[in-house]
């Protein structure tokens, strides 16, 4: 009912598969890889071993996001205005099919979209999600919402109802409020924090050990990856808590 695991191979991939059974590819936001670059990740991990992506930042963020620069991108400078939050153009389709190529290359069984801050609601914004996720349909992958401004719940809540979408959290910061699974994104943010260089500690464990459990009780199993500096000890070290709970 719980899957744990890291935002990206912080490690080897050898070692990675022989620690964990699931990642989520954050190389995918920036720049997406060939198709036979991901075969051969698919090819390599057990036949077991589960991926996620996130989705490439073309649909979700404007040309004028700095994460643009981090991945040395460059845009033409006529097509700059086309990318970005879900609009209805050419180059976020684009964006997502290519998206999509990789996630069935993958075999991924969830594709995040993770939305700037600057995302906020608005008319706008909101019918760029209708009509998007209209068009884009029933997939072979679920398809998870991480929306990191203020928005309603109802509306949240209908907009994964409407489109299966699963309305993925930092269960630190909210709860999740749709989705047959919960997707838990861990960026180092306890109650009252927002530091990506925190370590979780043992209390921290207990609560999310809780937040699980409540997810569990509703039917809904758990993906929970974390994305903090620590990502790599603090996932083993909840991995190793929960075993200790069982024991």
């Amino acid at each position: 009912m719980v899957k744990i695991g890291c935002c990206g191979f912080v490690k080897s991939m050898a070692r990675y598969f022989r620690t964990f059974t699931l990642v989520e590819i954050q190389q995918t936001f920036y720049r997406l890889p060939r198709l036979e670059t991901v075969q051969g990740w698919r090819e390599k991990a057990p036949r077991d071993f589960e991926f996620t992506l996130k989705a490439w930042q073309g649909i979700t963020h404007p040309a004028t996001s700095p994460t643009y620069r981090k991945a040395k991108l460059d845009i033409p400078e006529h097509k700059k205005a086309g990318y970005g939050h879900f609009q209805p153009t050419e180059e976020v389709w684009e964006a997502w099919e290519n998206t999509a190529a990789v996630a069935e290359a993958l075999q991924a069984t969830v594709i995040v979209f993770q939305c700037p801050p600057g995302f906020k609601q608005t008319g706008e914004h909101l019918e760029h999600l209708h009509r998007f996720f209209r068009r884009v349909g029933a997939v072979p992958f679920k398809l998870a919402l991480e929306l990191r401004s203020g928005w309603d719940s109802e509306v949240i809540t209908d907009l994964c109802s409407r489109y299966n979408l699963i309305h993925c959290v930092d269960p630190f910061a909210q709860k999740p409020l749709a989705g047959s699974v919960a997707y838990f994104r861990l960026h180092g943010s306890p109650p009252g924090k927002r530091m990506y260089r925190y370590s979780y500690t043992e209390e921290d464990f207990r609560y999310l050990a809780q937040v699980i459990q409540d997810q569990r009780a509703a039917g809904r199993p758990t993906y929970c990856l974390f994305n903090n500096m620590e990502m790599w000890n603090d996932a083993l070290r909840f991995l190793q808590f929960l075993q200790q709970l069982k024991a």
